[in-house]
């Protein structure tokens, strides 16, 4: 029963995004906070980590026959990597207040779950690198905060499938992040604090990491 819910939230794809966020500060440009992307809890994401994410998924998509592509239908690559960069924070946070965790295990265990569905290791990559923009190396890390949402919801009492799952999950989140501070470099955008989010982006909590949902969008 555990694995067919943990399957379940893990190829569901939700429209989830935090509706409260963490107050505007003054936005940290270059000259309040040099070679700083943004700040969250006072920590910061430098332009060297933003940009050295970024540069894995290049890579990554260069690496491929249809890499061309796939760069030119991920052009806000750089914002939509900030704002997942964020994100791993707030639940990180939120994972340490509900007092739950993810083992390298729970991790290897789910990965090898997408790796059957997907059709292999080679193809769930692909599948990663083509629809999320995953860098192959990101994807452990991808899989272990789909975990964490999935613990806290459980840790709260929250189905994320059930028909209010999601904007309870949100909730949650959004909490989290009112204490964080969250302060970005106006070059990357702004915080949206209805939604909690770099303006534009519209990435849910919990993704489709086997790739299901999209194939059968496709095949409809």
């Amino acid at each position: 029963m555990e694995s067919r819910h943990r399957r379940s939230a893990l190829t569901l794809s939700a429209a989830a995004a935090l509706v409260a966020a963490a107050p505007l500060l003054t936005a940290c440009g270059d000259d309040a906070h040099p070679g700083a992307a943004a700040l969250v809890k006072g920590d910061r994401i430098s332009m060297g980590q933003l940009q050295s994410r970024v540069g894995a998924v290049r890579d990554a998509q260069r690496a491929t026959p249809q890499g061309e592509q796939m760069i030119k239908q991920s052009g806000k690559l750089t914002r939509a990597t900030l704002d997942g960069m964020i994100r791993e924070r707030i639940v990180a946070q939120a994972a340490r207040d509900a007092k739950v965790g993810v083992s390298r295990r729970e991790v290897q265990r789910v990965r090898g779950q997408l790796e059957v569905q997907a059709g292999g290791s080679k193809q769930l990559k692909a599948v990663l690198l083509r629809q999320q923009s995953v860098a192959p190396d990101e994807i452990d890390d991808r899989i272990r905060m789909q975990l964490l949402v999935e613990k806290i919801a459980k840790a709260k009492g929250i189905d994320p499938t059930s028909p209010d799952g999601n904007q309870r999950l949100t909730k949650e989140l959004s909490a989290t992040s009112k204490s964080m501070n969250i302060d970005v470099n106006p070059r990357y955008g702004t915080w949206d604090t209805d939604r909690s989010t770099l303006t534009g982006a519209k990435t849910p909590w919990l993704r489709d990491l086997s790739g299901e949902a999209a194939q059968r969008a496709q095949q409809m």
